[in-house]
């Protein structure tokens, strides 16, 4: 099958990519390198892509570009059988600093994307949404037909993504699906997120920091478990049209994520506390029972067997990770 993965040197992005690599796809990655966090985290990414390809006898090709540009879309997106669009700026705190440009790559890009997919049959455009859609919880777990109040530009731009998806959908028979991440988690992940950063502290003797009281709750998702549900969703049309809460069905207080990380690796550390930051939610958790019965999806892990792994691979792949991480 031939895959086009927009973000493709990404966190998720770069983790989609390898495991299609890995099964024999032919793959195609679009990134344009935005400078959210260290460039050489992407870069590294890339080689994994290449050596897995080689080791799979697999097609792979990199293009530096970005969704912005109509022409570079459509040239590509005609060579696809699936799109799997997680070409996004990230990032609920840049969002509110930059709302102009978070809005012109998450809702034009994606336009972008979706235009071409109609105008090259593609089989199905499987695109990255977020659990920011929701906003503030009217009740927990979130189920898909929770009200959506999004309270970012970021969460906004996002849940636009969706309905356009759905109109695409509706109007031209375009297959689309949406998947609502919950917080991704694992190897290779952003620096500037809660685990990495308490993570990166502890093993340097530096105090984690928390922002706010530490009473938010998170639900963390492995990106493996995301993973499983992109590569389901390459085949089954069981969603088509839809949404789905991808997440872990865990959640966790960021009190007891800093605990659980400092316990593990500096005992000895003490907690700071500074003050809350702007637009982040105070509580997030999935309920996973529509994707559950719609395609088999499964949380592997605990969000504490989860941040264990993730600890081990730090530690393992600290020379080269652990610079670019203090770098962002």
């Amino acid at each position: 099958m031939r895959i086009l993965v927009t973000g493709g040197a990404g966190f998720i992005g770069g983790h989609l990519a390898e495991s299609f690599l890995a099964d024999g796809h032919e793959v195609t990655v679009l990134d344009n390198f935005e400078p959210f966090y260290a460039e050489g985290i992407k870069r590294h990414t890339l080689s994994v892509h290449r050596e897995v390809a080689e080791e799979a006898d697999a097609e792979y090709r990199f293009i530096e570009g970005d969704v912005r540009d109509v022409e570079t879309v459509q040239k590509i997106v005609a060579d696809a059988d699936v799109v799997v669009h997680q070409a996004a700026q990230a990032g609920v705190r840049e969002s509110v600093k930059n709302p102009r440009k978070v809005t012109d790559i998450n809702v034009d890009g994606t336009v972008n994307l979706l235009e071409a997919a109609k105008e090259a049959n593609v089989k199905r455009v499987i695109l990255a949404s977020s659990s920011s859609v929701y906003g503030k919880p009217h009740s927990l777990p979130y189920e898909e037909d929770h009200p959506t109040e999004p309270v970012s530009p970021y969460g906004v731009t996002k849940l636009t993504q969706e309905h356009m998806a759905r109109v695409y959908t509706e109007l031209h028979g375009l297959p689309t699906v949406c998947l609502r991440y919950f917080t991704v988690y694992g190897p290779r992940m952003r620096p500037n997120m809660a685990i990495s950063n308490f993570v990166s502290r502890c093993v340097n003797g530096e105090q984690p920091v928390i922002y706010g009281d530490g009473q938010q709750t998170r639900d963390f998702t492995y990106v493996d478990d995301v993973v499983d549900a992109n590569r389901t969703l390459l085949e089954s049309d069981a969603v088509d049209g839809e949404v789905l809460n991808i997440g872990s069905s865990d959640n966790i207080s960021i009190q007891m994520l800093a605990e659980t990380v400092r316990d593990q690796l500096a005992p000895g550390l003490e907690i700071v506390y500074e003050s809350a930051r702007e637009a982040d939610a105070e509580h997030t958790h999935a309920s996973v029972q529509k994707a559950g019965e719609l395609i088999g999806y499964e949380p592997s892990r605990t969000i504490a067997e989860g941040v264990g792994e993730f600890i081990e691979w730090y530690q393992a792949n600290r020379e080269w990770y652990e610079p670019l991480v203090r770098a962002s």
